[in-house]
């Protein structure tokens, strides 16, 4: 799946997320005091991230949940706090650190596994269900749903993410930020339109088994996000001796 474009957009988020905005994320995701900006930004995660869990079962128990994008592991912390098995993977390794740090002092006797790498490492497994909440919002629509395609290969239950919805104020937004220098700028936000996306959804045959379920957009000041579910239609098929298929 590893597009030219993917691995590109990959490396610079890791660039901007390890180095250039550590601190400021770091205390975006607490309650330190942050700029009146930001702090809309801090209350739309917030209410988007409740709405994800609202997605959820609400007994988690034996269910095993990647949080793809995991960041400083808010998300991570709340799912093992209502007994997943969680694997919580984040392309910096400064923000992965920052976490378990974190979650060191609020998960009691749970655990996470927190790991720094690629969100679409096959080898991380199988799971019930994945959360992606506002890691593919700075690549492009296409390898959006092949991200999503690459998730669903190895999902049981369902995915749910977050895109940034195209509208006048982000779109203005997107092409103004081309014009600050080069190494100044955040990797940008694609804002995609969801008939569009849920074009391209239709017509991915691995996400076959999947069909969108309920969405929820958050607007929160400078926060603007869409919420998306991809419920699977039916359990995956058994194939021979146990084994599944897709």
């Amino acid at each position: 799946m590893h597009t030219g474009t993917y691995a590109e957009r990959r490396s610079q988020l890791t660039t901007y997320f390890d180095r250039t905005a550590v601190e400021a994320w770091a205390r975006l995701t607490t309650d330190a005091p942050v700029s009146k900006i930001r702090a809309t930004v801090r209350a739309g995660r917030d209410a988007m991230r409740a709405n994800v869990f609202s997605w959820l079962p609400e007994d988690l128990t034996g269910r095993r949940i990647l949080d793809a994008g995991c960041g400083t592991g808010a998300l991570s912390v709340e799912a093992a706090r209502r007994g997943a098995e969680v694997v919580a993977i984040d392309v910096s390794p400064t923000l992965v650190g920052l976490a378990r740090e974190r979650s060191a002092e609020l998960l009691g006797g749970h655990h996470i596994d927190f790991r720094v790498g690629d969100m679409l490492d096959p080898w991380l497994g199988r799971f019930d269900h994945v959360v992606a909440m506002d890691s593919l919002i700075h690549y492009s629509a296409s390898d959006i749903v092949r991200a999503l395609a690459e998730f669903g290969l190895r999902t049981d239950g369902s995915l749910v993410f977050t895109v940034a919805p195209r509208t006048a104020l982000l779109t203005l937004m997107h092409a103004a930020g081309r014009l600050f220098p080069r190494g100044d700028r955040a990797p940008a936000i694609v804002p995609i339109t969801e008939c569009g996306l849920r074009r391209r959804i239709g017509g991915e045959a691995a996400l076959a088994g999947f069909a969108v379920g309920r969405t929820q957009r958050v607007n929160s000041g400078f926060y603007l996000s869409n919420a998306v579910e991809l419920a699977r239609k039916s359990p995956p098929r058994i194939a021979g001796e146990g084994g599944t298929v897709p």
